[in-house]
């Protein structure tokens, strides 16, 4: 598959129109997990700052800005990564916010290309530094000599891989689409790690060419020759004892060379350098089998999908929300889910928790603020999350389907009580196809929202706020486009 590069403009969403739930699996998969609360070094809460709003902080309120990259590992007020979406980040160790890639503008005129830019954010200082990679688009991947970091290492530009930060600090990427050491773009399962401390990166597991099939290996069992196979728009989740898992998403599995919607749980251990395959099918396209909601089998497991979100909660269960995939029917091919899942890494059983079976479900917003048992977020992908320090499970925006049934752009906010079970939704609308309300930079407002984002990057900073950059969606004039605006969400119990 080829991605999307060069000056081409992606397709605008009609506002207020119904579309078919039968959306292109690949290409445009994104998800974005955290493996914990991210620990900014945020500069203390001003006491009179609002609660409960959002502050526009960095970047444009207007689509298609360019990025200015300044002098490499040189911090500076005028640096700014470039709009983009499909990107990937972390928090690590230094408390920073790091960005790598996605499709977007580079320091040139490309409006559309794929990246492999390294970005820090200090939230301290409020300044972005570029870190590494190329500061123009299409860059192959230099991939040096495997489980060895070097200076002349870098990942391809590449979009819809997947993150994790382990307990040393460690920022770990996998897979997406992008290109390897070949000048066409596709499908990767190449593992990298980038040390924040060294400055290097080093090419850990997969391979440094395209379409890479799965070795699967025996269930439960690690093995030096397993590894999954090529895919973007996965998840990831951390464990406590360091291990790197991985669900799902859209690319190959260990039969034939065919794009597929993938159910497939992988973990990783960075100390032996050895992947289980842990859960789900080696087929792809499988249908989920719900079982009886809120209670767990061994039978159970999400269908194949990509672009879903997930947490981890505070006893290291992992959590899935959404996507595009299958339900428990073939009749109407890939669909817009709400579904929400809990695995448990102790037992290895899914259970399905809240949400439906079926696709194409509208948004029940109920009262803002309020939670409910009957509440819940209408079907989507390429949205983002979070998890607070208290616990609470966050999900904003993507594409999905709103309070009346219709499909568009998002620009919600929802909170997840673990413990209740129960969504509330917090801010935004619940009709789609907002433009933003930015305020003055750095200036808290109640009237601030972030317009519609789709496919944005997401971290919790120290004092529990929520950062959300970039994405593609509505700027303040109501415009459509890539963006690279960067905003905070204080809640109440932040100050």
């Amino acid at each position: 598959m080829t991605g999307l590069v060069g000056s081409s403009r992606l397709d605008e969403p009609k506002k207020g129109t119904r579309k078919s739930p039968r959306l292109l699996a690949a290409g445009i998969a994104f998800c974005l997990a955290l493996l914990s609360a991210c620990a900014s070094k945020e500069p203390p809460a001003d006491d009179q700052e609002p609660t409960d709003v959002w502050t526009w902080i960095s970047g444009s309120d207007q689509t298609w800005e360019a990025g200015v990259y300044g002098q490499k590992g040189v911090a500076s007020p005028g640096n700014v990564p470039g709009a983009r979406f499909l990107a990937a980040s972390w928090s690590g160790a230094d408390g920073n916010l790091w960005i790598f890639g996605g499709i977007g503008r580079d320091a040139g005129d490309f409006l559309e290309t794929e990246l492999n830019d390294l970005w820090k954010y200090d939230p301290a200082s409020d300044r972005w530094t570029w870190v590494s990679g190329s500061s123009y688009g299409g860059q192959p991947g230099s991939y040096g000599t495997k489980g060895v970091a070097a200076s002349t290492n870098v990942p391809g530009s590449r979009y819809g891989a997947v993150t994790w930060t382990d307990p040393g600090g460690r920022l770990w990427l996998f897979g997406g689409v992008g290109i390897a050491v070949e000048e066409e773009s596709g499908e990767l399962n190449d593992l990298w790690r980038f040390d924040p401390a060294t400055f290097l990166w080093t090419w850990i597991s997969g391979g440094d060419h395209l379409y890479q099939l799965g070795v699967y290996g025996t269930k439960g069992v690690a093995a030096p020759d397993n590894v999954p196979g090529a895919r973007s728009g996965a998840v990831s989740w951390g464990d406590p004892q360091g291990g790197l898992w991985l669900f799902g998403g859209a690319g190959f599995n260990g039969a034939e060379p065919a794009n597929v919607e993938l159910n497939d749980v992988w973990r990783f251990d960075p100390a032996t350098l050895e992947w289980t395959w842990i859960s789900g099918s080696e087929e792809g396209d499988a249908l989920g089998v719900y079982g009886t909601k809120g209670q767990g089998d061994p039978a159970n497991v999400p269908g194949g999908r990509n672009a879903s979100v997930s947490w981890v909660d505070a006893q290291g269960k992992l959590w899935l929300f959404g996507g595009l995939g299958w339900g428990t029917s073939y009749e109407d091919n890939v669909v817009l889910l709400n579904d929400l899942w809990r695995f448990d890494p102790a037992t290895l059983v899914w259970t399905w928790v809240h949400g439906e079976d079926s696709g194409g479900q509208a948004g029940v917003y109920g009262t803002k603020g309020l939670a409910s048992s009957s509440n819940t977020p209408g079907s989507r992908y390429t949205t983002v999350s979070w998890r607070d320090p208290q616990g609470q499970f966050w999900l904003f925006g993507g594409i999905g389907f709103n309070s009346a049934g219709y499909e568009s752009d998002l620009n919600d906010l929802w909170r997840f009580d673990p413990a209740t079970l129960e969504w509330a939704w917090i801010s935004g609308s619940d009709i789609g196809g907002q433009a933003g309300v930015y305020g003055q930079k750095r200036t808290a407002a109640v009237t601030n929202v972030p317009g519609a984002h789709r496919a944005s990057v997401s971290c919790v900073g120290s004092q529990g706020k929520l950062w959300l950059f970039g994405g593609a969606g509505f700027d303040a004039a109501g415009d459509w486009g890539l963006l690279n605006d960067l905003w905070r969400y204080t809640r109440q119990q932040d100050l």
